[in-house]
């Protein structure tokens, strides 16, 4: 198995990226980790459009870094929406 590095850094970006995330939010929620996993398979997937778009101003070798950082906050948005509009959990069978 070959590990490229464009999935090496699609997992530094996506982790930057929802550290990001929290350091902005203020809070630290046991949320962390799908927004991560959402992060990660974001920059993958930013990646591999930008790949095929090909218009990039930032460049790092063949990793595209600012669609792949697009894609992970479109993840980390995509995740966030999904925790809000979802059932919170609190107050299930309270009779």
């Amino acid at each position: 198995m070959v590990l490229g590095p464009a999935h090496v850094l699609a997992v530094l970006v996506g982790l930057f990226h929802a550290a990001l995330f929290v350091f902005v939010g203020g809070r630290f929620s046991p949320r962390i980790v799908p927004v991560a996993l959402a992060s990660i398979l974001g920059a993958w997937a930013g990646d591999a459009v930008g790949s095929r778009l090909g218009v990039d101003p930032i460049r790092l070798g063949d990793f595209y870094l600012v669609s792949a950082s697009v894609m992970a906050w479109l993840g980390i948005g995509f995740v966030t929406v999904l925790s809000i509009l979802g059932p919170s959990g609190e107050g299930e069978d309270t009779q």
